[in-house]
Order: C-alpha cells, then sequence, then structure tokens
C-alpha cells in the first residue's frame, strides 16, 4: 500500500511491479501494463526506495516486487483493497489516493497542472500536447519527493487532528 501511495500509480501496475523494472531511483512501467499504452518513468522518491530495499530479501523466481501466494504470479488484484478493509477503512479505495495526490498538489503547491498530469501517467492532449515530446522527469522528481515527504509528515496537532487521530485508533 505504501508504495502505491508513494508512486501515485494504480493498482494494477504496483501488483504488477518486477524487479527488472526498477533501474537505481526509477521504476519504468512497460507499455504493455500502462491503461494509456506508453511506459511510463516513475522517479523513485527515498521513501518509495526504502520500502524495496525491505522487500529485497523476499525476492521470488518470478520476479515480481509484490508476490502472491501462487508460484510466478504477483499479489490478486484485490490485495490493497483488502488491506484498507483489515485496517477498518473500507470506506477508502486503493485509487482514491491518487485522487489526493492530484488534489494536494493542485491545492498546496505551485507544480504546473502538466506536471502532476506527467506524474499520474494521464495523457496531456489537445496543441499542448501535440508539441510536448519530453516527460518533464526532473520536476517530476522534486514532485515525487514532495508528496512522500507530505505522506509522511505528521499532521500538526490541532484539536480536530487529535480527535481523527484518537478516532484512527
Amino acid at each position: 500500500m505504501r508504495f502505491a501511495i508513494l508512486t501515485a500509480a494504480r493498482t494494477g501496475e504496483v501488483i504488477g511491479a518486477r524487479w527488472s523494472e526498477i533501474d537505481a531511483r526509477v521504476w519504468t512501467i512497460p507499455a504493455e501494463r500502462m491503461k494509456g499504452g506508453r511506459p511510463h518513468r516513475i522517479p523513485l522518491a527515498d521513501e518509495a526506495l526504502a520500502v524495496l530495499e525491505r522487500l529485497k530479501p523476499l525476492r521470488t523466481e518470478g520476479g515480481y516486487v509484490f508476490p502472491g501466494a501462487a508460484k510466478d504470479a504477483p499479489l490478486s488484484n484485490m490485495a490493497l483493497a483488502m488491506t484498507l478493509r483489515k485496517l477498518g477503512r473500507g470506506d477508502l479505495t486503493v485509487h482514491g489516493f491518487r485522487s489526493t495526490f492530484r488534489d494536494w498538489a493542485a491545492d498546496r503547491t505551485g507544480y504546473e497542472n502538466h506536471v502532476v498530469e506527467m506524474a499520474l501517467a494521464h495523457t496531456v492532449g489537445g496543441v499542448e500536447g501535440a508539441y510536448r515530446r519530453g516527460d518533464l522527469f526532473e520536476r517530476r522528481r522534486r514532485l515525487m519527493a514532495d508528496w512522500a515527504t507530505h505522506c509522511l509528515t505528521e499532521p500538526p496537532a490541532t484539536a480536530d487532528n487529535v480527535r481523527r487521530i484518537g478516532e484512527a485508533r
């Protein structure tokens, strides 16, 4: 779940991740696993790399980062949703974290719309999309590092937050 949130990737992309797709600080998802049918590079923040580091001892012959119970198969498509249910948060969806990322980037940062859309692997359309050749990778690297910091920072101790955190425990 943490890796999915930190990368703002779709469930299918995350559970299908293979170690061969990870190179240094970049996760390259091949076109055949992408909704848009084009390869997508995701810059990995330190926190996402820490998740991968903890998983290295669990490597299997199938090469999946998140291996499932069946030999040479990834986690089930429902694994992340079930994790939320087990945490008592069946009211949330995995895809909702992508939406939260989008809202956070728009409301709390100065990143341009097209940088955020590219981070989500959305197609930038119209005239702009026709002329855009790059993937703004270095800007997206900063965006994903800022997102990781946001995700792993405790909220300020306001009365409302203290009540909400207490209810979650």
